[in-house]
């Protein structure tokens, strides 16, 4: 099955790829199909209608089975102004770059007083076609607590500028330090297993309703 990821972000691609290894799904990315990317609006306020946008402004240009990802940060301890939510990298209305996001993050948790607790939740939306769209929005799928804290690891990956400022929550490790944990974005394990639960789920209820149809037609 060959599912297009509605993104621009090459390391989301990849990580997106890594996490689905092993499954009957090729991932093909938007800057292999098309020289530009669309301009999408994301206006909602939400994870979920983000991804939800996203997806169905791609599929509606390639009519190709397409998903989007769309993920929101919450903090505690900061005023609610200051509170991203689904705007990770737009602040003020301007996108930040992968510096000034560290930047920006690790000055909010300086604020909270060097550290303070935070989580990813994330939205996906698979539109297979017109009639035959697969959501998903809940704890399966989102992030472990962790700290956000205001001094970056020396370490840093282009794309996920945020993992360099954060950290285990029990041990206070840097994920870049713990050998045996994902280290994208504060995600372990069975978030990953979630989003592959995500993919099997949407696959087999669509190739179930396709058989339906095609018995029908028969």
């Amino acid at each position: 099955m060959e599912l297009i990821y509605g993104t621009g972000n090459e390391a989301k691609l990849q990580s997106m790829r890594r996490t689905l290894t092993g499954m009957d799904i090729r991932i093909v990315g938007m800057k292999e199909l098309l020289s530009a990317l669309p301009d999408v609006p994301e206006t909602g306020g939400r994870p979920l209608e983000n991804a939800r946008q996203k997806a169905h402004a791609y599929y509606a240009l390639l009519k190709r089975p397409v998903f989007s990802v769309d993920s929101g940060l919450y903090i505690d301890g900061i005023d609610a102004a200051l509170q991203p939510g689904v705007h990770v990298r737009n602040v003020n209305g301007k996108c930040l770059t992968d510096d000034e996001m560290v930047a920006h993050y690790a000055a909010l948790a300086r604020s909270a007083g060097g550290r303070a607790l935070a989580r990813y939740r994330n939205g996906i939306c698979l539109v297979m076609d017109a009639d035959h769209i697969y959501e998903r929005c809940d704890g399966s799928i989102a992030g472990h607590e962790f700290l956000l804290c205001d001094t970056p690891h020396a370490r840093r990956e282009p794309g996920f500028p945020l993992d360099s400022l954060s950290r285990e929550l029990h041990s206070c490790a840097y994920f870049y330090d713990l050998p045996s944990v994902k280290k994208h974005n504060g995600r372990e394990e069975d978030l990953d297993q979630g989003t592959r639960r995500f993919f099997a789920d949407a696959l087999d209820a669509y190739r179930r309703t396709s058989l339906r149809v095609g018995a029908t037609r028969g």
